[in-house]
């Protein structure tokens, strides 16, 4: 299991059935819901799915996927997700994603997730650029897109499809050549 230290307060560690519960009660949130691709409501069924899709992801070759439980270190309870998917070994390429139940936002959590997914994505896995999506709406994302200095490629017209509107996205991009440790 790939499982990732982040300074002193939280581990990155890859999804499994024991976390059904955990994903379910932070992810269960209409504003998660409204920004991302995760459902609302979202149930432990739900949570099911998603880990073992994830968990079958893992045993692909070569892998497209990384889904990685964001855990307070002395607590094991996974309180949002962080990855990478549609990784292209080819083009060295691929797409970050994350989520973070509610009590748990601006509290530089996803920050100290986001800068330690971005080393994995660009220093073991040898990426060239790492890109994300957020609806204009979504403050939070397009905040943290533009602390990691990612640049914002331009606006992707209907998206998304939320609640059966069709949603408007930024397209961010950073190149390893951009990334500051």
């Amino acid at each position: 299991m790939q499982k990732i230290s982040l300074k002193k307060r939280l581990v990155l560690r890859e999804v499994s059935m024991k976390d059904a519960k955990d994903i379910a009660e932070n992810a269960n949130d209409k504003e998660i819901g409204n920004f991302t691709t995760v459902p609302y409501p979202y149930s432990i069924k739900n949570a099911g799915e998603f880990i073992k899709k994830k968990i079958l992801d893992k045993k692909k070759k070569p892998r497209e996927t990384y889904a990685f439980g964001i855990t307070i270190k002395d607590k094991n309870k996974i309180i949002g997700v962080i990855g990478l998917a549609n990784i292209d070994k080819n083009n060295k390429k691929a797409e970050i994603g994350y989520w973070i139940g509610k009590k748990y936002r601006k509290q530089g959590i996803v920050s100290e997730a986001e800068k330690t997914v971005l080393d994995f994505g660009f220093n073991k896995l040898k990426l060239n650029k790492i890109f994300g999506k957020a609806m204009p709406e979504n403050m939070g994302s397009n905040k943290l897109f533009k602390k990691f200095k990612f640049r914002k490629v331009g606006l992707l017209k209907e998206d998304f499809i939320k609640n059966g509107k069709k949603k408007d996205g930024y397209l961010w991009e950073l190149l390893k050549s951009g990334y500051k440790r």
